[in-house]
């Protein structure tokens, strides 16, 4: 799937990029969030138009992307470039999406794909309803409550259970495109995977996330063969610069494009997707064909929060990031975060304990509510969150936060989950000319997810590391606890804020359960202070979920720390590598940011 070594390694081409990359922005790794390398230069990406190359500038200057008719904001310019394409000659924000997504699996691999699963909230322009797409993995119909548990019962460590075919879901990644499109595309289903079929089949440059990504995971890599020959040929990792094609990509997207889903679900790729989780030398799984040939995505409400003089709406479960971000701004609906500004501490001590109550309450009671009882009304109850806001007065950090009891009875036997979920994804918001609104968080999990690389070209996921790899806590089950045909738990948090009945934004972020904290702070950024989309992309990170503040390092979140231990938090600097893509939509235009933290733009006209 690559050229020769020799083909592939421009040696001198690569040293200006990675020289100008390093003395741009800090080449920093973590263990959690992989790495944050990540201000891309233009001379990483190939094929781009002097319009993306601009949007690039514009986001490294921190200025937001201007356009009247539509816009699209993604983590890759190419991918940005294909929506683009779709949008200018009168496509959906749907259409788009499948352009994109296409891309994406293709040139941020190790994030999402045709392997991992998404969720969508759109709000259609025709008919002013908000819905979303659930297109998240189901577990197989084999797997028993012990799947991630050794011999004796004991909870497996995070990489032992990730690494192989025992972690994969079914994909319903490809599902909700065609879903997607069959509701409200109106480009030509082919013509939409054009971009990707060339960039797979022609190459395409890699850049430097993608290569810091495959330094940082080289051992997890180099254990699966057919993975290790992909992203590491002749044993040494792709390097920035490298041109890399992908035949077998291609291919699958040609069948894909000419028979739609079924292409996926059934025949020679659900085969060998199968094959390849069942015949994994390491951590061999129980996927069938049944299981693929089952996939459905299902439609849901949108869950949606009153803040301020707006509506925040999301997607509800199996997702927790609709009711925990509505719940940490429900939370901080008595006070005036607006006045205190985004440096004033107090400011962050109850946005702080705002998210440790949201968290408390997600690892009791949100699960896949197909298969558990969760009392969304209850935990967005208004009496209920005046309550549990009440716990915020007073000038210190809370000493314990447990979770609260909303109205719904029979949930309250719940234990809490035990959560080992790992970072990676990505995200899309795009408005398309017709006024319709798309906000999708798409994912295979963890960076590389499963490290399964299929014949098709493209990675599995590890979704199924989002249940609790306990189903009992002392003797009381845990709601996100694995089952036959159940979708695990996750936090991602596609989100459109509406106002009189009206979309005026849409953003999300990968990030693992941290997308939770990112996206409330983002949208508290742009609507009490009025912060443009590409300065709220941009702004410091603070993100707190259990107790312990991370505080973005090398920005002025670190300046905060002494008057939060004054207030009785723990402080920890770190990396906080968010991909924030946000779209604000005003009688005036529309304004779109792409997080600095990744490679991603905003494109607009």
């Amino acid at each position: 799937m690559n050229d020769t070594p020799k083909q592939k390694r421009g040696l001198a081409a690569s040293a200006v990029i990675l020289s100008a990359l390093l003395n741009s922005t800090a080449f920093a790794q973590q263990t959690t969030d992989a790495v944050a390398p990540e201000a891309a230069t233009t001379g990483a990406l190939d094929k781009l138009s002097e319009r993306a190359e601009a949007a690039l500038v514009k986001r490294d200057a921190g200025q937001p992307v201007v356009a009247s008719d539509w816009m699209v904001s993604a983590a890759n310019p190419l991918a940005v470039e294909a929506g683009a394409r779709v949008l200018s000659k009168g496509g959906t924000a749907a259409d788009a999406m499948v352009a994109v997504q296409s891309v994406l699996g293709l040139v941020e691999p190790q994030s999402s794909g045709l392997g991992g699963g998404a969720f969508l909230v759109w709000f259609d322009a025709e008919t002013g309803e908000l819905t979303t797409l659930d297109g998240r993995e189901t577990a197989p119909i084999e797997v028993n409550p012990r799947l991630f548990q050794d011999a004796e019962g004991e909870k497996r460590g995070f990489y032992d259970a990730a690494i192989g075919g025992i972690s994969v879901g079914v994909p319903g990644t490809p599902a909700l495109m065609e879903d997607a499109h069959r509701r409200w595309g109106s480009a030509n289903w082919p013509s939409l995977f054009e971009d990707a079929i060339d960039l797979a089949e022609n190459g395409f440059t890699v850049t430097p996330r993608l290569a810091g990504m495959i330094e940082w995971d080289a051992e997890r890599l180099s254990q699966v063969p057919s993975t290790a020959a992909y992203f590491m040929p002749d044993g040494a990792g792709l390097q920035v610069g490298d041109h890399l094609q992908n035949q077998a990509y291609g291919q699958t997207l040609r069948s894909f494009a000419v028979e739609g889903a079924d292409a996926f679900y059934t025949g020679e790729i659900a085969e060998d997707i199968v094959a390849t989780v069942r015949g994994a030398v390491r951590n061999p799984g129980v996927l069938s064909m049944l299981d693929m040939t089952n996939y459905r995505v299902v439609e849901r409400p949108a869950v949606c929060a009153t803040y301020r003089s707006f509506e925040v709406c999301g997607m509800g479960p199996p997702s927790s990031g609709g009711l925990s971000v509505g719940q940490i701004l429900g939370h901080l609906q008595p006070y005036d975060i607006a006045a205190m500004g985004p440096e004033s501490p107090e400011a962050w001590r109850l946005i702080g304990d705002s998210s440790r109550l949201a968290f408390a309450d997600r690892g009791r009671y949100i699960a896949d509510s197909d298969f558990v009882p969760v009392p969304v009304g209850g935990l967005l109850d208004e009496t209920y969150l005046k309550d549990r806001a009440s716990l915020l007065e007073g000038p210190a950090a809370l000493d314990t936060v447990s979770h609260g009891q909303p109205e719904f009875d029979h949930v309250l036997l719940w234990a809490d989950n035990i959560d080992m979920s790992m970072p990676s994804t990505s995200h899309i918001s795009i408005v398309d000319r017709y006024g319709n609104v798309l906000s999708m968080t798409t994912t295979i999990e963890t960076g590389f997810g499963s490290h399964l690389m299929t014949k098709g070209g493209f990675l599995l996921n590890n979704e199924l590391t989002d249940f609790s790899f306990a189903t009992h806590s002392d003797g009381v089950p845990i709601a996100n606890a694995v089952a036959p045909g159940k979708r695990p738990r996750s936090s991602m948090a596609p989100t459109i804020v509406m106002q009189d009945g009206e979309p005026v934004l849409a953003v999300g972020s990968p990030g693992g359960s941290r997308i939770i904290g990112y996206v409330a702070q983002a949208i508290i950024s742009v609507l009490d202070w009025d912060m443009d989309v590409q300065s709220a992309a941009a702004a410091p990170h603070l993100i707190n979920r259990f107790g312990t503040y991370d505080l973005e390092e090398g920005t002025d979140a670190e300046a905060l720390a002494p008057a939060l231990e004054e207030m009785g938090f723990e402080t920890n600097s770190r990396a906080l590598t968010s991909g924030l893509h946000m779209i604000k939509i005003s009688p005036t235009g529309l304004e779109g940011g792409a997080d600095p933290r990744r490679e991603g733009i905003a494109l607009g006209e």
